[in-house]
C-alpha cells in the first residue's frame, strides 16, 4: 500500500535514514567494540544495551527503507475545493480556530499542526468542502468542526 506524502516529508525521512546509515550506526558499531573490549559479555550492560539500541536502529532503518519505497508524493497542486491529502485547513472549533495540514501518518505531529489523514479527524476531513462541519465522536462527547478554508 502506497505511503502518501508531502515533497518536504519524504525528503524528512530521506534524511533520517542516510543519518541512521551513516552516522548512528558508526556511533553504535564503536560504542559495541568498546563495550565487548571489556571483556565478559554475559554481564556487560554497555554491550547488550549497544545490542539493542543496534536492533532498534536496523528495524527504523527497515521501517523507512519501505515507506520511502511505497511513497507518493502528494502534487503540490491540490484544488482548494475539497480537503485532500496535503490540504491546509481553517476550522473552527467551537469559538476557536484551528489550522490543521492533513498529512501521511509518518509526518504527523500533532503540536505543529500536522494530523494523520487516518486519524478520525483526518478521515472526517477528507473529501469535504469549505463551509461543511463534521462531527467527531469522542468517548464521552462530540466534537463539531466547521472548515472555514482550504488551501
Amino acid at each position: 500500500m502506497p505511503e502518501y506524502l508531502t515533497a518536504e516529508g519524504l525528503e524528512k525521512l530521506k534524511k533520517e535514514l542516510d543519518y541512521l546509515k551513516n552516522v548512528k550506526q558508526r556511533e553504535i558499531a564503536a560504542q559495541l567494540n568498546t563495550a565487548a573490549s571489556f571483556g565478559d559479555l554475559s554481564e556487560n550492560a554497555a554491550y547488550h544495551q549497544g545490542k539493542e539500541a543496534l536492533s532498534f536502529m536496523r528495524g527504523r532503518i527497515d521501517e523507512l527503507e519501505k515507506i520511502i519505497k511505497s511513497a507518493k508524493v502528494i502534487s503540490s497542486q491540490r484544488s482548494s475545493s475539497k480537503v485532500e491529502i496535503g490540504s491546509t485547513i481553517v476550522i473552527e472549533v467551537g469559538k476557536d480556530k484551528e489550522t490543521i495540514s492533513l498529512v501521511a501518518p509518518s509526518e504527523s505531529d500533532f503540536l505543529a499542526g500536522k494530523i494523520s489523514y487516518q486519524s478520525p479527524i483526518g478521515q472526517a476531513l477528507l473529501g469535504r468542502l469549505k463551509g461543511e462541519e463534521v462531527e467527531i465522536e469522542c468517548p464521552n462527547k462530540k466534537i463539531k468542526y466547521k472548515i472555514l478554508e482550504i488551501k
